[in-house]
């Protein structure tokens, strides 16, 4: 049983048991500046967003067929059209000039990180760590670099996304609870 002190070492959890957590395991969402990750920016993948018009920024449509009534864009191919403006043009327009986020889907991980922050939230992942709550920016969610032994579980990276193969918390396997030793993830 958790005791008072406990209970403060790990932080308050401004999101009250409601906001960055799965609600089917109840773990928390980890949280990582992408500095700390070795491979992040190699592994991930750049979010350019659904595709919008550049004339409106109304939502658009695969092209399928002619439009010989619409306005055509310049040198691009004909990839999507947007029946607002009548205006037909190619992905090159379609979508921001910088990602709006990088993911990653895959190994069991599902993490993402907006474009206007360093830190990656890490909302499913076959491991946990314990670690303090977030401050109020991130509501329910834990910072992973700030492990502590009673602190809320939290999804984490493997040792394998760490320079030297060893993550600087203690990693858990989810499926048996056992801690696991750098190299063995």
């Amino acid at each position: 049983m958790q005791t008072q002190n406990d209970m403060q070492a790990q932080g308050i959890d401004y999101g009250n048991g409601l906001t960055n957590i799965d609600k089917s395991t109840g773990i928390r969402f980890g949280v990582i500046n992408a500095n700390e990750l070795a491979y992040w920016y190699d592994e991930s993948e750049a979010d350019y967003g659904k595709p919008s018009c550049p004339e409106c920024g109304n939502e658009v449509k695969t092209a399928k067929g002619e439009y010989c009534r619409y306005k055509h864009a310049k040198y691009e191919c004909d990839d999507f059209v947007c029946h607002t403006c009548k205006y037909v043009f190619g992905s090159e327009s379609a979508y921001a000039e910088s990602p709006i986020a990088n993911t990653y889907d895959k190994d069991g991980y599902i993490a993402s990180q907006s474009s206007d922050d360093c830190d990656i939230f890490v909302i499913k992942s076959l491991y946990y760590t314990r670690a303090k709550f977030c401050s109020p920016c991130a509501p329910g969610a834990c910072y992973l670099m700030d492990a502590c032994d009673h602190g809320a579980k939290a999804y984490c990276f493997g040792h394998d996304w760490f320079e030297n193969n060893i993550a600087p918390y203690p990693v858990y396997s989810i499926e048996t609870d056992e801690l696991i030793e750098p190299g063995k993830d």
